[in-house]
């Protein structure tokens, strides 16, 4: 599909779809019983589930603006495997060449946090022999400081979700930016405010994104695909669960305020999509999902 270039006073939105891999569906769904997770999204004879690797792009004239860089592909092939991870190919940039761009096109990479699944594209695919190097040498990188240090210097909870050595990569760029709650960046007509969440990993940063046409809500793993919008939906990798209904229930009551969109990086189907809420039952449904964000972006 050919997409025109943008004009200074034209914002586009775009879901770029990354490396997808299988997890174990007990595992993504935390306690809740296989009996209800299946209808959401079937597993595989092994309880694996689709997972998409979902960035966000928006692209100002000036600027361009990326959520996120997926798993890439910079796993050996025996990781690779282990995760079910079909493609070899780094399936972002293919996606960004699709846009009419590439890595060194981007401006500023932003991060919720940097756990594989979400920080791995940042890094060229897997060759024998080859040292690990970082992709998007014209970008500023944002992350949260506490998810940073935390990264450099992990858990053992969480410590294999980390990338060995990512931090100091970072860091060599001198093109790190480290953020703290409520801290604001603004790009043109782009406003994004973070929010730090710390239920599904310490100093994670969500991103409120103001457009003078549209408001987003950039999920992170508070909400990583539409079925986890369900406040007791947890997944067996959040540290602290109960830290993260609550903080469903507050950034979802400003997407409902905003009427926002909340834009999804694992879901294998949706890109995003607004939020209901029940009173009577206390219950948050997502709907109106949409599989990507042209509906979004301005016809003209």
């Amino acid at each position: 599909m050919f997409n025109p270039p943008v004009s200074p006073s034209r914002i586009r939105f775009t879901a770029l779809e990354g490396n997808r891999m299988k997890l174990d569906g007990g595992a993504m769904f935390g306690n809740a019983a296989k009996a209800l997770w299946s209808r959401w999204m079937p597993s595989d004879d092994r309880n694996m589930i689709p997972i998409g690797s979902r960035s966000l792009l928006i692209e100002t004239g000036r600027h361009a603006i990326l959520f996120e860089t997926g798993a890439g592909a910079y796993l050996a092939p025996d990781m690779k495997d282990r995760f079910r991870m079909a493609e070899t190919r780094h399936v972002l940039l293919d996606s960004l060449a699709h846009a009419g761009l590439s890595h060194e096109d981007i401006t500023h990479v932003i991060l919720s946090h940097l756990h594989f699944d979400h920080a791995g594209g940042l890094l060229r695919e897997w060759e024998e022999g080859r040292t690990p190097e970082l992709l998007f040498p014209n970008a500023g990188f944002y992350v949260g400081k506490d998810n940073f240090d935390r990264s450099g210097c992990p858990h053992l909870r969480d410590k294999a979700s980390f990338i060995p050595g990512l931090t100091r990569l970072l860091e060599d760029t001198g093109r790190l930016m480290l953020l703290h709650d409520k801290e604001v960046l603004v790009l043109g007509d782009v406003r994004i405010e973070f929010a730090e969440s710390r239920g599904h990993t310490p100093g994670m940063m969500l991103s409120h994104i103001q457009t003078p046409e549209q408001t987003l809500f950039f999920a992170g793993d508070v909400a990583p695909a539409h079925a986890w919008v369900h406040l007791p939906i947890t997944m067996g990798y959040d540290r602290f669960p109960e830290c993260l209904i609550d903080e469903k229930i507050r950034f979802f009551q400003q997407v409902l305020d905003e009427d926002a969109w909340v834009f999804y990086t694992h879901d294998p189907v949706y890109a995003a999509s607004k939020i209901s809420y029940d009173k009577a039952s206390h219950k948050y449904t997502p709907r109106d999902l949409i599989p990507d964000l042209c509906s979004l972006n301005p016809l003209k």
